[in-house]
């Protein structure tokens, strides 16, 4: 076959070609018109039904509708700082006509930029109600690894930004999106971080001995380098360290010490079949105040379920004729029960009015009414109560509801009553009115009954025993300083300056207390008389027990008012308890705040862990770490968030 047998027809047949290309031509042109005016049809069509934002004649980038973006602006409200006006349909045919006349050649940049905040605006918005709609959701805490904080590095680790606050929060608090600093918050000055520093090897050197030597057990013996029981923690071995040190250790950043710790509280802590005779004050303010601080924090319900376990163990104690609670329960059969030697049997004004704080939040936070029911009982029952010269005496007897023995102290038995007055105000967002007159009427009886100068002008509340004065002042009454200068700062003149200014000179006072020592550590109670002034008399007297109340009121007056010898005070603690209560095992007591080398008491505190060292921890930091604004601390140093201001408050 040959070649031009087996090509096609029109290779073979060229006198053909240009009229098939001619109708090939022809064709293609009708086919591609078509689908230009197809495309100026469809564009057209867009432009008017799905583009209105061009209709303002402005190329603006690809941001949603201006129309969409105005209905928002509608929702936000007068708080947003943008006060658009309404989009007149004059001013939309107006701009087109600008345009079209060469006046308006390009985008308006503040425009856009104006445009792009309220995108961020609305958004934040947004996500906010749909949090709101999801608020009973708690979400799986967040341990972070201690490799992303240093202590000193003022990084922050915060819990997951998923969880959730109440619905009543602050809303200008919920638009500014900003969950409270809980870690971090170093100093920027490097001295002040390097003393921070140092108070966070003091807590991990004494909680690695307590984790090596006593761990489960109640508390360690340092020296002995075993565990300790006192009396209130009954016969078991509950874990107080554990339970007192643990928002330490997150706020300090120690997270392996946490996650371990935290491990033992959900796998050991468990009341039910436990028959131990347990103090009703001391387990509240220890176990529920330090388990809901953590639950505060991190989110983990674990803590808030521990917590209700225990408190619900405490409840048997709050069957009396009046509603005020024994002192001492036996959680295994209910049975509760008083001191023998208080008074005839009375309840401690100091432990039955103080357990506000924890069993009005622990309501909020399960939604079981009876906790804050049996707050609200107590209360009423002490109002009805007719006060001698309006002060509060510390014994009442749970049967007739009426005051024992006339004995009144701003220190032991009487002390953090007054305290929990001002932070139940507080702490219910300033809502609690009837907690705040009574703060205001029993300090107003306190500071005309109770205060007294010393001839070397020291300013101090003395007990009150049968109305008669001992000039007397527990180191346990030194958390008045700063009490009086927080609750100072929150209330009208002229007692705003009246009791920031007393808060101060007790704060003095209590410092001239460890001053005036051989050791530079204040004694457990301190006289005042005409041969000496601030110092202790009798043995009893003269022990450390590594108490916090002193540094407390460094630590609330230097965030007050920033005075450094708040700080300088406080840093002179440091060297004292490493200098007299550093032992290889820990931190020890001692016995004698006079001697050069005092005997040491072989224990090693759970408040240590949970009061005094996180209150140092906190004077070196910056105010913003566990703010003032934003959180109470329980007498146990355990803080608690403020309802309505505080988006980890986490109410039902």
């Amino acid at each position: 076959m040959g070649l031009e047998n087996i090509l096609p027809t029109y290779h073979r047949s060229p006198t053909k070609l240009p009229i098939s290309l001619n109708k090939l031509c022809r064709s293609k042109e009708r086919i591609l018109l078509g689908f230009v005016c197809f495309g100026l049809v469809v564009a057209c069509f867009g432009t008017v039904f799905f583009l209105p934002e061009l209709r303002t004649g402005i190329a603006l980038p690809s941001l949603n509708s201006v129309y969409k973006v105005y209905e928002h602006v509608q929702k936000v409200g007068p708080e947003f700082i943008l006060q658009l006006p309404p989009l007149a349909k004059d001013d939309i045919h107006e701009g087109k006509s600008q345009q079209h006349h060469g006046q308006i050649d390009k985008p308006d940049f503040h425009l856009l930029e104006d445009q792009a905040r309220l995108k961020a605006k609305i958004e934040t918005e947004e996500r906010l109600e749909l949090e709101q709609n999801q608020l009973k959701v708690l979400p799986k805490p967040m341990i972070p690894s201690s490799k992303s904080e240093t202590g000193i590095s003022g990084g922050t680790t915060q819990p997951d930004r998923s969880i959730k606050g109440e619905s009543n929060v602050n809303v200008h608090d919920q638009r500014e999106n900003r969950l409270p600093k809980v870690q971090g918050g170093a100093d920027l000055e490097p001295d002040i971080r390097a003393k921070r520093e140092t108070v966070r090897k003091m807590m991990k050197h004494a909680w690695d001995n307590y984790a090596t030597y006593a761990w489960g057990k109640n508390e360690l013996r340092p020296i002995s380098h075993k565990g300790h029981s006192a009396s209130i923690f009954g016969s078991g071995n509950f874990g107080a360290s554990i339970v007192d040190g643990l928002d330490t250790l997150y706020i300090m950043g120690f997270m392996d010490e946490f996650k371990r710790g935290r491990d033992w509280v959900e796998e050991n802590l468990n009341l039910t079949g436990v028959s131990s005779e347990l103090s009703v004050f001391e387990t509240n303010i220890r176990f529920v105040g330090g388990l809901l601080s953590c639950f505060a924090i991190t989110g983990d319900s674990m803590f808030r379920d521990k917590a209700l376990h225990i408190a619900e163990k405490l409840l048997p104690a709050f069957n009396t004729l009046t509603g005020i609670p024994h002192a001492l329960i036996n959680i295994g059969t209910g049975t509760s029960k008083n001191y023998a030697w208080a008074s005839s049997g009375s309840s401690i004004l100091s432990e039955f009015g103080t357990m506000s704080l924890e069993f009005n939040y622990l309501s909020d936070v399960t939604g079981n009414p009876i906790f804050r029911q049996k707050i609200e009982q107590i209360t009423q029952v002490i109002k009805k109560q007719d006060r001698p010269d309006g002060l509060y005496p510390n014994y009442l007897n749970p049967k007739t509801g009426r005051w024992g023995q006339q004995h009144i102290s701003m220190g032991a038995l009487g002390d953090s009553f007054y305290e929990y007055l001002l932070k139940s105000w507080l702490q219910s967002g300033k809502t609690n009115d009837e907690a705040k007159q009574m703060y205001v009427d029993a300090m107003d009886a306190a500071v005309g009954k109770l205060i007294q100068k010393s001839n070397g002008g020291l300013t101090y509340f003395a007990e009150m025993k049968f109305n008669r004065l001992e000039h007397k002042m527990d180191h346990l009454a030194c958390f008045t300083g700063g009490m009086l200068a927080l609750g100072g700062t929150h209330l009208e003149e002229p007692l705003k300056s009246k009791h920031i200014e007393l808060g101060k000179a007790i704060t003095h006072t209590c410092h001239e207390s460890y001053d005036r020592s051989s050791t530079k550590l204040g004694p457990e109670a301190f006289r005042f008389s005409d041969a000496i002034e601030a110092k202790a008399l009798k043995s009893n007297e003269k022990y450390y027990i590594l108490r916090p109340e002193v540094i407390e009121s460094y630590f609330v007056l230097w965030r007050l008012t920033h005075d450094v010898r708040y700080r300088q005070w406080g840093w002179e603690a440091v060297q004292a308890l490493e200098k007299h209560c550093r032992v290889d095992g820990g931190y020890t007591g001692i016995k004698n705040v006079y001697s050069d080398e005092p005997t040491q008491d072989d224990v090693q505190q759970s408040f240590f862990l949970a009061e005094t060292l996180k209150y140092l921890y906190l004077l070196f930091s910056d105010d913003e770490l566990i703010s003032l604004d934003e959180w109470v601390f329980n007498t146990e140093a355990h803080p608690l968030p403020i309802k309505k201001v505080n988006l980890l408050y986490r109410g039902i």
